[in-house]
């Protein structure tokens, strides 16, 4: 494969694309709000994530993979 070199404007474009931060395109309405509140938790699910974040506070540093 052959490198190439980006140019002033892809550097630019890269540049002003890393800054944008992810964001919903609205809130959520009340009726949403009030139907995630009453669905029940799946307590699979629940411990799935309890699991994880137990097995991620025991990681030294950022990114590291057991």
């Amino acid at each position: 494969m052959k490198r190439t070199r980006p140019s002033r404007r892809t550097r630019a474009e890269e540049r002003t694309d890393a800054a944008v931060t992810a964001r919903p395109d609205r809130p959520p309405t009340p009726g949403e709000a009030q139907a995630a509140d009453e669905r029940p938790l799946d307590p699979d699910v629940a411990a799935s994530a309890e699991a994880m974040y137990r097995r991620g506070a025991d990681e030294p540093g950022e990114g590291r993979v057991p």
